[in-house]
């Protein structure tokens, strides 16, 4: 399975195609988001344990979603039972993806404590107050463990980007998918770059009008997940039951408006031949 390379600009084809995908049964994909988000919600009621076993079985929710993605290419609809299905067939390549980008996680958290010190911790897990001559020196190790936070998680994340659709499509093992996924988006790094800092902008838009724009952004960022995905693993856009995608119909459309100017091009020339003649 090649990795292939894309131009940038496909970082914003993704949401654009993603969108549509969307666009194609909308009330139906915001049901499926908003009872994902309604379960991961009550999971966090549970106290610390709740949130870590949603983490852990984020990637077989996620696979689910791609299944639908992939029906709806074959003109089925995406319903509430492709959150689910996941967990039917092998959920445990899926749940050790999950392990590990929590175990990363929480090593992660682990050493931004650790650089932070004590008084950082306090602060922000009991909201203890610290004096102004401290201020300055626990600020300081705030930002340098943010740094360092932001810098281990986004390796993290681009193993576990693609893992879990590697897994599920092509029954390739929990490690071998991270590692794929890994250099999956390394080799992508521009056209993330600018699909990153466009989902950045859509977030902040979207959170404007009472965070309305959400219960689109949401099912969008999951659909452009598998429209990255086909891009940049089978090197083909989206393809519908009827065997076509957007771009080959509107190159068939361009080459009908071509026949069609030819053809009265030709119909003008016989017309100033035959009154020529006359």
């Amino acid at each position: 399975m090649e990795i292939h390379q894309v131009h940038g600009k496909q970082g914003l084809q993704w949401i654009l195609s993603g969108f549509y995908l969307f666009r194609k049964a909308p009330l139906a994909w915001v049901f499926v988001c908003f009872t994902l988000m309604l379960i991961a919600m009550a999971m966090s009621f549970i106290p610390i344990l709740g949130k870590f076993v949603f983490t852990l079985i984020s990637p077989v929710f996620l696979a689910g979603i791609m299944l639908g993605c992939k029906d709806m290419e074959q003109g089925k609809p995406i319903e509430l039972k492709h959150l689910f299905v996941s967990f039917k067939t092998n959920p445990a390549p899926l749940i050790t993806i999950g392990g590990i980008y929590l175990i990363g996680q929480i090593l992660i958290i682990g050493l931004v404590m650790l650089i932070g010190g004590s008084q950082m911790t306090d602060m922000l897990l009991y909201g203890k107050r610290v004096d102004e001559s401290e201020l300055m020196s626990v600020m300081s190790n705030m930002l340098t463990s943010s740094l360092i936070a932001l810098t281990l998680s986004i390796p993290l994340m681009m193993a576990s980007w693609f893992s879990p659709l590697l897994v599920i499509f092509h029954n390739v093992p929990p490690i071998v998918a991270m590692q794929r996924s890994f250099f999956a988006c390394l080799k992508n790094f521009i056209p993330f770059q600018l699909y990153g800092v466009t989902l950045i902008v859509l977030t902040v838009l979207s959170l404007m009008p009472y965070g309305l724009g959400l219960v689109i952004l949401i099912p969008t960022i999951f659909t452009s997940i598998y429209v990255s995905y086909k891009d940049i693993f089978l090197a083909e856009p989206l393809r519908f039951n009827n065997g076509s995608s957007e771009p080959d119909n509107q190159k068939i459309n361009w080459t009908d408006v071509d026949e069609s100017s030819t053809k009265e091009n030709e119909i003008k020339e016989e017309s100033n031949n035959t009154e020529n003649k006359t």
